[in-house]
């Protein structure tokens, strides 16, 4: 038997202009519990009803068990899904709701009688075969969801958010359940969600997926410790995420301080990005451990451990969390062990397009056309265009903008934000500033002339 139940190949799919998803490349072990996460709109749910075959992709294939399953109908797939809204029909009780796809394969009443009161028996809700499902709690429902999908012993499972609707107790609880349910019954389940901390909880694996393309697929701990990008340790937890330098191997600068670290292979004086989480940065009132000291400007009580925030002695935010809290204004000493610092390449260190010199003295990029030194180039040529993330000017208005767009992602770095841009073009430009923007706030875009910066098209820069 293979040990693979799905193997997903160069996988995509658009609807009009808008590619939902890109060469997606996914195996599923069986009996596998993995979890599709990332935030609304990028193309987990779309990834879901492709498996199921509610969808079908515009390329690639889905094998189930070394088969192509593309021109399989849904009811004919091994498969059965449970959507956030429980779908259930309110004019059966529960036993009926769940028999129903039973009696619908014309199996013996017997044998449903078998396998209703079993799966009853699984989702603990066996003293409620005669009730209305319309009087169940949203808990229960959805458990009366669960029952109606795996009684007809499905190979995957596939759940799309069904604890988005329950109250955050009732989704707490659920997940332990969900847990137990898988490890019982022993089948692979597929499980799309947002939620994080949902995922942490429940998955063998972890698949990240953002504007349609996996950005990482790991372990819950692979994930959260070891974060490949910048978007993934955002996402994953909280975070400190800033602008590093790797000085050689197992020696990195950030926050205007040396460390020592584990991670190599970066080679030397090279820009990076460095992931500390905030329970790893430690309070000391040892001199000879202090790494750096930072004054505390904030100290909030989270339950179980207090969030503070602290102003480094070199103009860095940070935010700790600690199970013991330190008063707002007092100095205090830091330190960061080497295996609490995750280093990663940095996915870009400008930005870089292909433009086209439309006269002299100005370049189309963008969409749109910028004026800036065009000496050297010919008008017509496509040329390079560079421009650094802090030369990029962004605008509470259009008076003075060459164009606009809208504020799609924001990162903070400790001491500015990064922010991703979705221009009207539909291309991407990123900003580094001190100014705070909301997701999703319109904004202009101005770049002065003396900041862009074009170069011949090689092939090395294509």
């Amino acid at each position: 038997m293979k040990e693979n139940i799905i193997d997903i190949r160069h996988l995509s799919k658009s609807f009009g202009d808008k590619k939902v998803l890109d060469d997606i490349n996914l195996y599923v072990r069986r009996g596998e519990f993995i979890t599709l996460l990332g935030p609304s709109g990028c193309g987990k749910t779309t990834l879901l009803r492709m498996i199921a075959g509610f969808l079908k992709p515009d390329e690639g294939s889905i094998m189930l068990d070394g088969k192509d399953i593309a021109g399989v109908p849904p009811h004919e797939r091994p498969l059965n899904t449970v959507f956030q809204r429980y779908a259930l029909f309110p004019h059966l009780d529960v036993y009926d709701n769940i028999a129903f796809g039973l009696k619908l394969k014309k199996t013996p009443e017997d044998e449903i009688d078998k396998r209703v009161r079993k799966v009853l028996k699984l989702v603990a809700m066996s003293d409620y075969e005669d009730r209305d499902v319309e009087t169940l709690s949203g808990g229960q429902q959805q458990r009366i969801a669960i029952a109606r999908a795996i009684v007809n012993q499905p190979k995957v499972l596939l759940l799309d958010e069904p604890l988005a609707a329950l109250d955050l107790k009732m989704r707490k609880d659920m997940q332990i359940e969900l847990k137990e349910m898988h490890r019982k019954l022993g089948i692979t389940f597929i499980y799309v969600t947002h939620d994080q901390e949902e995922a942490l909880t429940l998955s063998d694996t972890i698949v990240v997926i953002n504007e349609g393309k996996i950005q990482q697929i790991g372990t819950p701990t692979d994930i959260y410790n070891e974060p490949v990008n910048a978007f993934v340790a955002d996402f994953i937890g909280e975070s400190n995420i800033l602008k590093g330098r790797m000085l050689r191997d197992r020696r990195v600068a950030f926050i205007k301080h040396e460390f020592d670290c584990v991670d190599e292979g970066f080679g030397e004086d090279v820009r990076v990005d460095v992931v500390v989480r905030p329970e790893d940065i430690y309070f000391t009132t040892d001199p000879a451990k202090c790494q750096f000291t930072a004054k505390v400007n904030s100290c909030t009580f989270k339950g179980v451990h207090y969030e503070m925030y602290v102003d480094t002695d070199t103009g860095y935010e940070l935010m700790i969390q600690d199970y013991d809290p330190y008063p707002v204004g007092s100095e205090v000493m830091l330190y960061i062990d080497p295996d609490d610092i995750q280093v990663m390449k940095k996915e870009r260190t400008e930005n870089k397009y292909t433009g086209t010199v439309t006269a002299e003295g100005t370049v189309e990029f963008l969409g749109a056309e910028f004026e800036c030194d065009t000496k050297g180039f010919e008008v017509g040529e496509d040329v390079t265009v560079k421009v650094r993330f802090e030369k990029v000017d962004l605008l509470d208005h259009e008076d003075e903008a060459i164009t606009t767009g809208h504020v799609e992602f924001i990162l903070y770095m400790g001491n500015h934000y990064h922010l991703t841009i979705r221009t009207e073009s539909g291309e991407k430009i990123w900003v580094d500033t001190n100014d705070i923007w909301d997701k999703n706030d319109f904004v202009g875009i101005k770049i002065l002339p003396k900041d862009i910066c074009l170069e011949k098209v090689t092939a090395a820069n294509e």
